[in-house]
């Protein structure tokens, strides 16, 4: 093959990374597509929905690249990192104001969450 047509060839390539971060560990797939492929194809391609069939890329499951939120149709750039992330559990807005509630409640009482008694000595 010729030396320019097998740089053409090569420039048409994407390294694109996929990764799914689990609690216990992080699952990073690395993968070659064509130029003008799609974040909906790399995951595809990357077989993670078949090993995690909990990924739901239509409801649950938000999609970035690199940290960035990205929709399915999103065209890939070389060297791309698409990040799959999981579901918050609690919304961290209200979980920060349950902590504060809590902590301010241990502050006024005797730690288990009882109010101080006035002791006279």
């Amino acid at each position: 093959m010729d030396e320019s047509i097998a740089e053409t060839a090569a420039n048409d390539q994407l390294r694109i990374e996929v990764v799914y971060a689990l609690p216990e560990r992080q699952e990073i797939i690395r993968l070659q597509l064509t130029s003008g492929s799609t974040v909906q194809q790399a995951i595809e391609q990357s077989g993670l929905l078949a090993r995690y069939p909990d990924i739901d890329l239509m409801l649950k499951n938000k999609l970035g690249i690199f940290a960035k939120l990205v929709k399915l149709d999103t065209l890939l750039r070389d060297r791309d990192r698409i990040e799959i992330y999981r579901p918050l559990l609690a919304d961290p807005k209200e979980a920060r104001k349950q902590r504060v509630a809590e902590d301010r409640t241990m502050k006024k009482g005797d730690g288990n969450g009882n109010p101080m008694k006035d002791t006279v000595a």
